[in-house]
């Protein structure tokens, strides 16, 4: 059998998550970026370049002090955000950034999402914390991230957007998406009159059952 290149696979799965994210308005024009860590290695949409239209050859790969060792363009200027990720998690091979409507509407009012009403929340994304703005592209944005890293697999960004990580590809991204459903779920129950928390005790009940 042929040896599969991690490095092409990988192009190809960040082409089909960036269309995706486009397609669930989750991005708008050449908004974020999205890599995934291959060993010593790490893939990166390029800068400048619509999430919904990528191509694998224009990926760039780069290693994990952020040199570019391959593709046909640079690598997107938000890199440095993803590489610190990877710096602090060995256990993440995958990290999003997109700026979800409702996600990005509660980062730009300087909240963070905390979702206690339904049990796929609570198991799954129990509390998004705020990122503290940071001047995009700077070292300030890794910096101001660093802190949420080890105990969350999403944050917001304060006036930025949404950043999600995982173990892979696909985990990153449906963390991505949920983070975004609820965001509007909670943003929608308070246009309408308020939502309703579950029971403390019940809220337990789900914690120990699921082992969170």
């Amino acid at each position: 059998m042929p040896k599969t290149d991690p490095i092409a696979e990988a192009r190809l799965a960040i082409c089909e998550v960036g269309r995706a994210m486009w397609q669930r308005s989750q991005v708008a024009a050449n908004d974020g970026n999205i890599s995934v860590r291959v060993g010593d290695q790490v893939v990166c949409t390029p800068t400048g370049v619509s999430k919904g239209f990528l191509r694998p050859e224009w990926l760039a790969v780069v290693d994990l002090d952020g040199a570019q060792i391959a593709g046909e363009r640079p690598p997107s200027s938000e890199l440095k955000m993803h590489l610190r990720v990877y710096e602090l998690d060995s256990n993440v091979t995958a990290v999003v950034h997109a700026h979800p409507m409702y996600a990005t509407m509660m980062a730009i009012q300087g909240r963070d999402l905390d979702c206690r009403m339904m049990p796929e929340t609570i198991v799954a994304l129990p509390k998004v914390p705020l990122a503290p703005y940071a001047t995009p592209s700077t070292k300030a944005v890794p910096d101001s991230i660093s802190d949420l890293v080890l105990n969350n697999t999403a944050c917001l960004l304060e006036n930025h957007g949404a950043l999600t990580w995982g173990p892979d590809l696909i985990t990153a991204y449906l963390t991505m998406e949920r983070l975004e459903y609820t965001a509007e779920l909670v943003w929608r129950l308070e246009s309408s009159g308020g939502g309703r928390d579950l029971p403390d005790a019940e809220i337990e009940k789900i914690r120990r059952l699921f082992g969170v």
